[in-house]
């Protein structure tokens, strides 16, 4: 490559101002971290309305899609049980508790048929004119028999994890790439800029 060569692009290079790419870079960078911090904002928001849905014993379903959809499709909005989500699974305290209550009603009614039915059971085997004394032992064998377990509550009722994706079609997302590229044109200007004029130099 020639001298004049070299001039002519050095020529034009001087017409597109270096720093306009770092600028807009800067100003892309900006506004990114404003909408991830925005879509933060507004998953935190989702996350508060479905524990006030579920205090209310309201439509905890639809809080819990609006919530999933929102994650699932914006960036920097993770609900998950990891470090970087922005709490801990979105855990529903109130449908727990509904549920905890439901099955200690369920365990304490069948329980009590059960002893009803060893009551009689037992007064059959064990009439009172013959060997009453035989009853109590039989009452407890029969209940330690056929009693009813409390039932462990699955995590999946009442414990939900969302994570977010990597890249978002959002405001966040297009500002990101952005960014991105005028950096990576900013750099590729600046290195062409200094080649050009160490060749120039040389020549």
């Amino acid at each position: 490559m020639d001298k004049k060569w070299f001039k002519r692009l050095n020529k034009f290079l001087k017409r597109i101002n270096v720093w306009i790419f770092f600028v807009f870079a800067i100003i892309s960078a900006v506004v990114c971290i404003w909408s991830l911090r925005k879509n933060n904002l507004t998953a935190i928001e989702l996350r508060d309305q479905v524990v006030k849905v579920d205090k209310e014993d309201g439509d905890v379903e639809l809080a819990l899609k609006n919530l999933r959809q929102y994650t699932y499709n914006h960036m920097n909005t993770s609900l998950s049980s990891g470090d970087n989500g922005i709490k801990q699974p979105v855990q529903l305290k109130y449908r727990y508790e509904r549920l905890v209550a439901a099955e200690q009603q369920r365990l304490s009614e069948q329980n009590s048929k059960i002893y009803q039915d060893a009551q009689a059971e037992c007064e059959r085997l064990y009439p009172v004119g013959l060997s009453g004394s035989g009853r109590i032992p039989c009452i407890t064998d029969y209940v330690s028999a056929q009693g009813v377990e409390q039932r462990e509550i699955p995590d999946s009722l009442y414990k939900f994890d969302f994570v977010s994706p990597v890249w978002s079609s959002d405001l966040a997302g297009w500002s990101l790439v952005s960014a991105s590229v005028f950096l990576a044109l900013f750099v590729l200007r600046f290195g062409i800029d200094r080649w050009v004029k160490a060749e120039l130099h040389d020549l």
